[in-house]
């Protein structure tokens, strides 16, 4: 499943069907192109002005180069994990190569720790997915509270929510909201037009000046904040094995990766920029929140909510799948199934999904309800959990699965990786909490 709506499927990768992933490549690579950068950039990237904001323009821009050169070369990691499965699995004579049986983050978590491993990789990425779905109602509640100019708090907007996304979350077909994604999307890059048409008219006009804006500011913890945020706005792990298992040459990948990072990193660094200069220490922590109260402006603020309203269930599919899965392991359903007959069977079965889609709604709205903000709710997930997924698994399942053929240098830079990695969620974590 591809990620439609910012960060919808972009860290789902817990249950992908062989049809997305090893299909003998079908997808050419300017569809390749097209998914890796769907699936990486997302709603986050509109709280990257309030970071350079609070890091200052050059410390921001450093935190999202790094974010960006860190993140591409772990996801070539992955691709290097399964590549040398596949190549055991050639060599021992089980495996066939177009569907190898390595298809998932949690497949690699296996093959490097165990049950253990796989644990860990699937319980990180369900995390890091109840985030986003998260970080997608407190946005749509604090965009909807500015177009109502604050009649009721964004906790009302998003408790209001509830029931037309429990309703939407029992749609059985998911395609039939990918026109409601594809729209959000459009909705994201007319915001983005918006916001440096405003910096360029703010200098035409010469109402700020440069030396106004900081370089870098005196909170120690402006870069990491930026860091963190950066990090939420890459985060596409989850897809990397599938994009890369789906392309018909696979040996052009690296490259192609390469030519999508470098692009994104520019424009997530421009539109940092860009939007810092334009409303400097008013940056709000989405920057869609600044802009000017005419019709153009609401429209596009209410187009994306309407756009991540009706993507909402796709953001929460991955997750809904993991707990119906664990739903028919309990012994409870087990022997509700075996008490009754098939039709009561199938009603029990579609009685459970409706309740536990339900209850996901209704916990994931509370727990937004009470998210002081956007972008310092992005930049924790984006620290901790994100984190983990990007940098710090990568690196131990290279060393896990390769260690042995590794020189020394890339066995350094694998351990340098990994303990930043850790760092840096211990920081970030530390840093959130206490308050930027």
């Amino acid at each position: 499943m591809e990620d439609y709506g910012g960060k919808t499927t972009s860290i789902s990768l817990l249950e992908e069907s062989p049809a997305s992933v090893g299909t003998g490549g079908r997808a050419s690579t300017v569809q390749t192109l097209a998914n890796i950068v769907v699936s990486i950039v997302g709603t986050g990237v509109l709280g990257l002005p309030f970071a350079f904001r609070i890091a200052g323009w050059l410390a921001g821009s450093i935190g999202v180069m790094v974010a960006g050169l860190a993140s591409y070369y772990c996801m070539l990691l992955l691709v290097k994990c399964r590549e040398k499965l596949a190549s055991d699995e050639e060599e021992d004579g089980d495996s066939d190569t177009d569907f190898p049986n390595t298809k998932t983050y949690g497949d690699l978590g296996y093959e490097s720790m165990g049950t253990t491993g796989r644990f860990i990789a699937e319980s990180l990425i369900f995390i890091a997915q109840c985030g986003g779905s998260v970080a997608y109602l407190v946005f749509i509640g604090q965009n909807l509270q500015s177009v109502s100019k604050g009649h009721l708090t964004f906790s009302y907007y998003i408790l209001l929510l509830v029931p037309i996304e429990i309703g939407l979350s029992w749609i059985r077909s998911l395609s039939s909201l990918a026109p409601f994604s594809i729209f959000a999307d459009v909705c994201n890059v007319l915001a983005m037009g918006i916001v440096v048409k405003e910096d360029i008219q703010q200098a035409l006009k010469g109402e700020f000046s440069f030396k106004d804006r900081k370089a870098i500011t005196s909170n120690i913890s402006g870069l990491p904040f930026a860091a963190g945020m950066a990090v939420f706005c890459f985060e596409g792990f989850g897809m990397t094995l599938a994009l890369e298992g789906s392309m018909r040459d696979k040996t052009t990948f690296p490259k192609l990766l390469a030519r999508a990072f470098a692009a994104i990193t520019l424009l997530y660094v421009l539109f940092g920029f860009f939007g810092y200069m334009a409303y400097g220490d008013e940056t709000k922590d989405i920057v869609t929140l600044n802009l000017p109260r005419n019709w153009w402006a609401l429209a596009v603020q209410i187009g994306m909510c309407l756009g991540l309203i009706f993507t909402f269930p796709i953001m929460v599919h991955p997750i809904n799948e993991i707990i119906e899965g664990r739903l028919k392991n309990n012994k409870w359903f087990q022997k509700a199934d075996n008490n009754n007959d098939s039709y009561s069977t199938t009603r029990i079965g579609k009685f459970g999904k409706y309740v536990s889609r339900a209850i996901l709604v209704i916990g994931l709205a509370m727990l937004a309800s009470f998210v002081p903000a956007f972008s310092v709710f992005a930049s924790f997930v984006g620290s901790t959990v994100c984190a983990l997924i990007s940098f710090v698994l990568p690196s131990i399942f290279h060393l896990k699965l390769l260690g042995s053929s590794l020189n020394f240098w890339q066995r350094a830079l694998d351990w340098f990786i990994l303990s930043c990695g850790v760092l840096f969620a211990a920081y970030g974590t530390y840093n959130t909490i206490v308050g930027v």
